[in-house]
């Protein structure tokens, strides 16, 4: 049950619903259209997703389902309260002794998932929550690279995290090419590498 939006993305539109089932609030991500168009594209998507869900660490926040209701195609995820690292960034610069306990759960979310195999590929402060607890957690943790299509022209920067809803325009590049490695940005195949470059530059601008 939709209750309100929280926000867009080149990966497609967020809003908070209630689990009516299981009585508990998620966050449903609904992807764009046209998902479901490339049979093979889908089923990689899914088998992601799948690798996904598996994730279980407390600076990561959940993957819940991968849905598909009347050919409208969301993820449902664990729904994080609390404040956005980039809300909490614009203020002004954090203390060190606030910054560091940040980034270090930032860096062991990173290290369970890249134990795993597991590259973010678009972390930024706007995929980082502080809960009021002071509890961390990583948002959409993978999601590009299960996106990201298979065979795909490693010079075609369309694919990047960051590309536009419809997915039909390669070259377009938005808000956050700021935390990409300079391999990331070139279209080039990046590794967990290219997440401790994106770190960085969260932690720099902490």
């Amino acid at each position: 049950e939709i209750i309100a939006p929280i926000g867009a993305g080149g990966m497609g539109e967020v809003y908070r619903a209630r689990d009516t089932r299981l009585n508990r609030d998620v966050a449903v991500k609904v992807l764009p259209e046209g998902f479901a168009e490339d049979p093979e594209r889908h089923a990689r998507f899914e088998r992601e997703a799948k690798l996904l869900a598996s994730l279980n660490h407390p600076n990561i926040a959940i993957l819940h389902a991968l849905e598909d209701v009347g050919g409208t195609h969301f993820l449902a995820m664990e729904l994080v309260e609390g404040e956005g690292l980039d809300v909490r960034i614009a203020r002004g610069a954090i203390p060190i002794e606030e910054a560091l306990p940040i980034g270090l759960q930032i860096a062991e979310g990173l290290e369970a998932a890249h134990e795993r195999g597991i590259v973010h590929r678009d972390l930024k402060p706007g995929n980082v929550k502080v809960r009021p607890d002071g509890t961390v957690k990583v948002l959409d943790f993978g999601l590009a690279k299960a996106w990201e299509e298979q065979g795909a022209s490693t010079s075609d920067l369309g694919l990047s995290p960051t590309i536009t809803g419809h997915h039909t325009r390669a070259g377009v590049i938005l808000g956050t090419a700021a935390y990409m490695s300079p391999e990331q940005a070139r279209g080039k195949p990046v590794d967990k590498r290219a997440d401790i470059w994106a770190f960085g530059v969260v932690l720099y601008e902490m």
